[in-house]
């Protein structure tokens, strides 16, 4: 699925989000720290990334993007505080990962009609389907 550095980078990508609105939460390094457990990533192999960011690696098949920028939008929301600078951030990196910018603002505007702004996988998915075909 990824090699080392993809997921290297999919944690650094996480982290950098995370301390966007100058917050580090718990929670956040903990949701980032599952994911890393997901990814075979040590604790001690995240830890470094807190210190020492990697270079982006563009992930692919663009499914993988998709899910990256699902699990960006679920950490954002963990603290159920949203920061402009947190909505600039995510969506800077959806447009790195090269996701269709119309599909990046729906997701960012319906994610609030959901419970604790946790749009649902399903309803992303749908998202990104309606922009691509």
């Amino acid at each position: 699925m990824y090699n080392k550095e993809e997921k290297l980078s999919v944690l650094s990508e996480m982290i950098q989000l995370a301390k966007a609105d100058g917050d580090f939460s718990e929670n956040e390094y903990n949701f980032i720290k599952a994911v890393a457990s997901q990814l075979g990533i040590t604790k001690e192999e995240l830890d470094s990334l807190l210190e020492q960011k990697v270079p982006r690696q563009s992930l692919h098949p663009e499914s993988q993007r998709i899910l990256q920028f699902h699990r960006l939008v679920l950490l954002m929301n963990i603290d159920q505080k949203v920061d402009p600078k947190e909505l600039y951030e995510i969506r800077e990196m959806g447009l790195f990962m090269g996701l269709r910018p119309e599909a990046i603002d729906t997701v960012l505007k319906e994610m609030y009609q959901y419970p604790n702004n946790m749009i649902p996988p399903e309803e992303l998915l749908k998202i990104f389907k309606r922009f691509y075909n």
